[in-house]
């Protein structure tokens, strides 16, 4: 098993992470996360906010994903580490910029399992018996009292599943997934031989009715990107893959290939599949917007009542799968943020089986906590899509510091083309984080002033022994990072603003230039290649040890 770097506390009993997931554990984690309730909602949200042109939308935010799928598989080959994401920026930039990064990921993370529960819920609606979990206010399915109870029931089970051994939770994992992929690849075959109508494409107000901002705009908010996340699991569960150098950068990109051509397929059975009479004059408002169950209850108005039954099943497996990685995930990562000093020690403690239960538990108290404030599918995607695009955002900026400062290191999968794909990569995440607008954006600001309050009592109670260095100089760049893209938001189209500063297009090109800026700024200031090396022998190669 992995050893510790660090001595553990007294009184704890800390066997460790072990390396014992394989090929399709890791391929199937990422993919599993990828195929949750994304496709049970994402279909008719990206319709309802582009019309036809959804389809382009999702290309779209396919190549946006893969070309940081790209990045983070030759990350993820290179340092195989638990909770990798919140890890990778901590190696190039130091504490200040590593602390930042791993409360993205831990954010992200964490929140995930409770969109997935609220998504069992809204499907269960077609049962007379879980009609009083929900109520429709202003167009969103509400939870109740009870459905709130239901929900916190929810993620006791996914939180509980957890407590397996790693090995014993991947095959749960990978057994779940093979139903997760192929009910959608059902679905699109069924769809497209029971009724497929072409004149969908154009019917309504045509093809592309709200043009390019339509578009771009339901790439971040309608679930687009929400739907595609999840890669990165591979990356975050790399400290206890068995051959991590091998299988990693294939599981990273394997699993997002197929998500995309899959989402893209599902968008075209939807369109296609409608019946006229939930076709209006206009897609923002016609009758299949106020579907509970979407691809069920088409199925039902198609006459394909068997489809429906096993699609209703489904509602409760992909999503229940999803969540139950994601806890997984939070839990991994915020055992790396410990590691690496930010958080408590306690985050470290394992159980006999090597499982970090205190990060667990800790996913589960604050997933429940977000069926207060967030209530709905929909009024988590925005916020998570934010979240998980601004982590994302670390992957190329460490990826352009290891390429500079360590040109030679060992690369098991190394990106062609990565001096200019990794600046482009930065650009796409920033352009992401401004399709999602304000409305979003200024919430994640928010959670990211709660993550410094808790980073920083953290170092002032001194809660864990390490005390990383804040390395402020090579983290110059971030509070500018971070205000500049809220401000370009603020005054862009995709802001508050009646007669914004930036107008479309415009805005993206400031965005773009922007990014430049920062990246080049960054990598002027990132930490010397002697100290990375450092501080990478210190936790990497005890975390490699005895690999199984």
């Amino acid at each position: 098993m992995a050893t510790s770097d660090k001595a553990p506390a007294s009184g704890t009993h800390r066997p460790g992470l072990r390396r014992e997931i394989g090929f399709i554990g890791l391929i199937w984690a990422s993919e599993g996360s990828i195929i949750g309730s994304g496709w049970l909602f994402g279909a008719q949200g990206a319709l309802a906010a582009a019309g036809p042109a959804a389809i382009i939308s999702w290309a779209i935010g396919g190549l946006a994903i893969l070309i940081l799928a790209l990045v983070h598989a030759e990350l993820g080959g290179m340092y195989p580490v638990s909770g990798g994401t919140a890890r990778f920026p901590h190696y190039a930039y130091g504490g200040a910029a590593g602390a930042s990064f791993g409360w993205f990921s831990w954010l992200q993370a964490a929140t995930v399992a409770p969109i997935e529960v609220l998504a069992m819920i809204t499907y269960a609606q077609h049962y007379s018996w879980a009609s009083g979990w929900e109520k429709t206010e202003g167009g969103e399915h509400i939870l109740t009292g009870p459905g709130i109870a239901v929900a916190v029931g929810l993620m006791a089970v996914i939180t509980a599943v957890n407590f397996l051994s790693i090995r014993l939770l991947a095959r749960t994992n990978s057994t779940a997934t093979w139903w997760k992929v192929g009910v959608p690849l059902l679905t699109i075959f069924v769809f497209a031989i029971a009724q497929f109508h072409s004149s969908n494409f154009t019917a309504a107000d045509g093809f592309n009715p709200y043009g390019a901002k339509g578009i771009l705009s339901a790439v971040s908010t309608s679930g687009i990107i929400f739907a595609l996340l999840g890669f990165e699991q591979a990356d975050q569960l790399a400290g206890e893959s068995s051959n991590p150098k091998r299988d990693i950068p294939r599981a990273v990109i394997g699993s997002i290939v197929i998500g995309i051509a899959i989402y893209i397929l599902l968008q075209i059975a939807f369109l296609a599949a409608l019946p006229a009479s939930q076709i209006g004059s206009h897609w923002a408002t016609s009758a299949f917007n106020v579907l509970t169950g979407p691809f069920a209850q088409v199925a039902t108005l198609i006459s394909l009542g068997w489809l429906a039954a096993i699609l209703y099943l489904d509602a409760v497996v992909s999503p229940a799968g999803t969540g139950l990685i994601y806890i997984t995930a939070s839990s991994r990562v915020s055992y790396g943020l410990s590691r690496n000093g930010y958080v408590p020690s306690a985050f470290e403690t394992t159980n006999r089986r090597g499982v970090p239960w205190v990060g667990l538990l800790t996913a589960f108290v604050i997933g429940c906590v977000c069926f207060l404030p967030f209530p709905s599918w929909r009024s988590l995607v925005g916020l998570i899509t934010s979240a998980s695009v601004l982590m994302y955002a670390g992957a190329p900026l460490s990826f352009g510091v290891f390429r500079n400062r360590l040109p030679d290191a060992h690369r098991p999968f190394r990106l062609p083309g990565g001096s200019w794909m990794s600046p482009l990569a930065f650009i796409v995440a920033n352009l992401l984080i401004l399709w999602s607008g304000w409305t979003t954006d200024w919430k994640l600001g928010v959670a990211i002033l709660i993550g410094y309050g808790i980073l920083v009592a953290n170092r002032v109670f001194k809660m864990n022994p390490i005390a990383p260095q804040l390395d402020l100089r090579a983290a110059q760049w971030l509070p500018v990072y971070l205000v500049g893209m809220g401000l370009i938001v603020y005054l862009s189209d995709f802001g508050p603003l009646k007669h914004p500063w930036f107008p479309l297009w415009w805005d993206m090109g400031v965005t773009a230039a922007f990014s430049l800026a920062i990246y080049y700024w960054a990598m002027a200031v990132a930490l010397p290649a002697e100290q990375i090396q450092r501080m990478i022998d210190q936790v990497v190669v005890p975390e490699e040890q005895d690999i199984v």
